[in-house]
């Protein structure tokens, strides 16, 4: 039964985002970024990662003991006493049997089938595991550069303030300029000092919660500066199809689906019961009587085995249309994550336009109001927005950079090993 379209066309339209390999591996080695080794080693390091190693060598030991399956030889043995009352004798007898049931062989075939699709599917799951921690490992890195940058920002502000206070007290000590205007200038220095405490506190935090939860990377003190983020949207792949082709949720559901069809088929298999085969040796009447034979048992079928076939059938078309919807919610979210890098990006050019109109409009009231042609609150008014430029700019630059990146991680560009999900890697093929 044929339960999915092939993956073909989507290799086909990722084949040119596979070409660019080389470049996105040089891209994972970015200053900006920790290091590869370090993110491999932190990957690992997670509680839910290695929880998911441990299934797969759990799957591994279920795969054998399905090669082998769990029929056994059976030993039986007994001791009677015969009294023969005409005789006025007594006979000890005993008897001995070896046997064991036999596994027909469509079911040895679909044991092995379903231990394969077992130790697969749980080789999927752990590269799933590996996949999220990979994206909170993304949004926690992010969170740490965007509070750093803004701190920067806020602190710079407070600096330039400070200065413009202590110019204008020396205008004050010459007897040209007012003591309102530098109470005004402290008010608002002060006022700015406090939002780069907290700026900062801020920035330790997010430092704090990225050593704590990922304590194999080193985290410096102050991070890289930050690139330009159009050099990080690569508009040569063909992103979406490389986020469903790569996507280990998909496969997951897809191997699952396969593997539920593969254990409903065995259950209806065993509405043929396995027979039983064995040697029955016995001693009659103290030795005198000696038997040997051939035993053959079988279970009769019952309504029993009919329902939980039943079961199992209804389970395989509940995975598959439950693996149905997982590819209709990636294809949406890779169309979503695509489309919001495109977005951020573009909101960011548009601010980095305004910060200049900004910083030029900032500029010259400040030239104005050193001329006596501007008031010193039309000045403050001035580097509050150019203040506000500058944090909306920093913060486009970081959300522009984060989204590309999650594209990247979504498609398995960035921070994951070079083989990605290989749904006919085990005998659950789709044909069969």
């Amino acid at each position: 039964m044929k339960l999915f379209p092939s993956l073909h066309a989507l290799a086909l339209a990722c084949a040119a985002g596979c070409a660019a390999g080389s470049a996105l591996a040089q891209d994972a080695t970015a200053p900006w970024l920790p290091a590869p080794a370090q993110v491999a080693a932190a990957l690992q390091a997670q509680p839910v990662v290695r929880a998911a190693a441990e299934r797969v060598q759990a799957a591994s030991a279920t795969q054998r003991a399905l090669e082998v399956g769990s029929h056994e030889l059976q030993a039986n043995a007994g001791v009677q006493q015969r009294h023969v009352r005409d005789e006025q004798r007594r006979y000890h007898e005993w008897e001995l049997g070896l046997s064991r049931t036999l596994r027909l062989p469509r079911k040895a075939a679909l044991d092995r089938q379903i231990g394969d699709g077992t130790y697969h599917l749980a080789r999927l799951r752990l590269e799933d595991a590996e996949h999220q921690v990979a994206r909170r490992l993304l949004d926690a890195w992010m969170h740490w550069l965007r509070s750093s940058a803004l701190a920067d920002e806020t602190a710079a502000q407070s600096q330039l303030l400070e200065r413009e206070r202590d110019a204008v007290a020396q205008r004050l000590a010459l007897g040209d300029a007012a003591q309102r205007d530098v109470d005004a200038l402290e008010a608002e220095r002060a006022t700015q000092a406090a939002q780069a405490l907290m700026a900062r506190d801020a920035q330790a935090a997010a430092r704090h919660l990225l050593i704590v939860g990922f304590a194999p990377i080193a985290v410096p003190d102050q991070p890289a500066p930050l690139p330009d983020p159009t050099e990080w949207l690569d508009h040569t792949p063909d992103w979406r199809a490389r986020i469903l082709s790569e996507s280990a949720e998909v496969a997951i559901a897809r191997s699952a689906s396969r593997l539920q069809a593969r254990t409903a088929e065995r259950a209806r298999a065993e509405r043929t019961p396995d027979p039983t085969v064995g040697v029955r040796i016995l001693s009659d009447r103290g030795g005198r009587e000696r038997t040997v034979g051939v035993v053959l048992s079988v279970p009769l079928g019952t309504a029993h085995r009919s329902a939980i076939a039943a079961t199992e059938t209804a389970n395989a078309h509940a995975t598959e249309a439950e693996a149905a919807d997982v590819l209709r919610t990636i294809e949406q979210e890779s169309w979503l994550a695509v489309q919001t890098a495109h977005s951020t990006l573009a909101q960011w050019q548009a601010l980095q336009q305004a910060l200049a109109a900004q910083t030029a409009a900032s500029q010259r009231t400040h030239k104005a109001w050193e001329l006596g042609e501007a008031s010193l609150s039309e000045y403050l008014l001035a580097l509050r927005n150019l203040h506000q430029a500058r944090l909306a700019e920093t913060q486009a630059r970081v959300d522009a950079l984060q989204a590309a990146l999650r594209v990247r991680i979504d498609a398995h560009a960035l921070w994951h090993s070079a083989t990605g999900p290989q749904e006919g890697a085990h005998d659950l093929s789709e044909n069969k």
